[in-house]
């Protein structure tokens, strides 16, 4: 488990395949003490396993699922990536709970500067969107960010200079693809509201469930 807090920003330094997966290798540019071979550590917001330590270089095996859903698919040599470690008991949560699970990509379309602010605004598809509400939280890249504005084919966010300095998405630019992960309880209540308790579907129940609030307005 993660807080979308970034601690660095990393560089790839060599990707090798293996099989259907990659392993891929990077500098995280600062001290690793304290993790061991076997943690979990959020690369652009993928939760991925270190298989190997030394310094601040660490390496991780990417699955052909993480390849595919995620934008490591297509990451080279040279990228800059965000790096947080997994979440401790005694931490804070500065951000907001996230799993490292990538649930799709979406697409920077545009990019606007407010003063010392960024608006960024995202383009995502419907299968993301449903699990967003505005003021509520995301995470792109890894990065818990608060949702300004949403609509029906994307949505916006604010990136203040702390923000766009320490993480990728002040490398960003309109077009380019980033991690996304929704919040985490949205889907679970939304399983529950489907299946509930038995695991089977809620269709024909005359109860509380997701038909009664669409038809209410709840949703």
């Amino acid at each position: 488990m993660f807080t979308g807090i970034i601690e660095g920003l990393g560089t790839i330094t060599a990707i090798r395949r293996a099989g259907e997966s990659k392993v891929i290798t990077i500098d995280a540019g600062f001290n690793l003490s304290g993790t061991r071979v076997g943690d979990s550590i959020a690369v652009n917001g993928a939760c991925l396993t270190a298989v190997s330590i030394d310094g601040p270089v660490f390496s991780v095996d990417v699955s052909p699922e993480t390849l595919a859903v995620s934008t490591m698919g297509h990451a080279k040599a040279g990228d800059r990536v965000n790096i947080e470690r997994a979440l401790r008991l005694s931490d804070r949560l500065d951000g907001h709970l996230v799993s490292g699970h990538v649930d799709g990509q979406g697409k920077i379309e545009g990019i606007k500067n407010l003063g010392r602010t960024m608006i960024v605004r995202i383009g995502a598809a419907p299968a993301l969107l449903r699990y967003m509400i505005k003021k509520g939280s995301v995470a792109v890249d890894g990065i818990s960010l608060t949702i300004n504005e949403l609509d029906r084919s994307g949505f916006s966010v604010a990136i203040i200079p702390h923000t766009a300095g320490m993480t990728t998405i002040g490398l960003k630019g309109p077009g380019d693809p980033v991690n996304i992960e929704t919040d985490l309880i949205g889907k679970y209540i939304e399983h529950f509201m489907v299946y509930g308790k038995s695991g089977k579907n809620r269709k024909d129940s005359t109860g509380v469930d997701i038909d009664f609030l669409s038809r209410t307005g709840f949703l």
